[in-house]
């Protein structure tokens, strides 16, 4: 199944936000949900169980000059195996115009055993756009192995790159990502990422939250937030203080 969300934020010359645009198809539904001052909020409903082996699944949002928008989901996705074997695809693709700000904030993305997902995100920003974007990340339900996860997430400012990163877990994933060097036996990872032109004059300073929780600042008005959990309750507590210190 091939199945695309679309989303078009505008500013409405009233201090709000409208949405010229909000159309799903399949599993992807999208509802108009109360935001935050001049935010237009939007729900990403799954219609049904997705994805599963074989499925390519995409969001498009597009904020134009000025508008802002929040992005959330009701419920975790579940990554599923299909019959046949064949590997899934989610691609979510950002793109911030000239004093926009735009927050992805989805619900975990649950890794199933025997499936086989490959997720890519890709933002691309004006210079003096804002984003906040979260992911979360849960390999295997209670008691289960996870199935294969793959994960880059590419974000461009004023055509120039600012975060380019790849992370491959689970079976048949580069040896040694669940060792000492990697996620060191947690099921649960996750990061939240803050790109802000307020960082050009006062960019934030490294920093470790909690036990295993790091804070880097980017080569550009941008900070990234990586956490490892025990579950998924815990992390959301680390990345939620992150965005209480670093978002908006």
């Amino acid at each position: 199944m091939r199945a695309t969300a679309r989303i078009a934020a505008a500013a409405d010359g009233r201090g709000g936000t409208a949405l010229p645009v909000l159309a799903g198809e399949g599993p992807l539904a999208l509802r108009r949900v109360r935001g935050e001052g001049a935010e237009a909020g939007v729900m990403l409903v799954g219609a049904m169980s997705a994805p599963l082996g074989g499925d390519h699944l995409v969001v498009e949002a597009d904020a134009g000059p000025g508008a802002r928008l929040a992005l959330r989901s009701a419920a975790a996705t579940l990554a599923l195996p299909g019959r046949g074997g064949e590997g899934a695809r989610y691609d979510v693709r950002l793109s911030l115009a000239e004093e926009s700000a735009v927050r992805w904030l989805p619900e975990p993305l649950v890794s199933v055993r025997g499936s086989d997902l490959r997720v890519s995100t890709r933002a691309e920003l004006a210079p003096s756009a804002r984003l906040m974007l979260r992911e979360e990340q849960v390999l295997g339900r209670t008691g289960e192995a996870p199935g294969l996860l793959r994960s880059r997430l590419t974000v461009t400012r004023g055509g120039r790159p600012l975060l380019d990163q790849e992370l491959s877990c689970g079976p048949g994933a580069p040896g040694g990502w669940d060792g000492p060097a990697g996620l060191a036996g947690h099921r649960t990872l996750g990061q939240l990422l803050v790109v802000d032109p307020r960082f050009e004059q006062d960019p934030p300073p490294a920093a470790v939250l909690g036990e295993f929780a790091a804070v880097t600042p980017l080569a550009g008005p941008a900070v990234l937030v990586t956490a490892l959990a025990p579950d998924a309750l815990r992390l959301r507590e680390l990345l939620e203080e992150a965005a209480r210190t670093y978002g908006w």
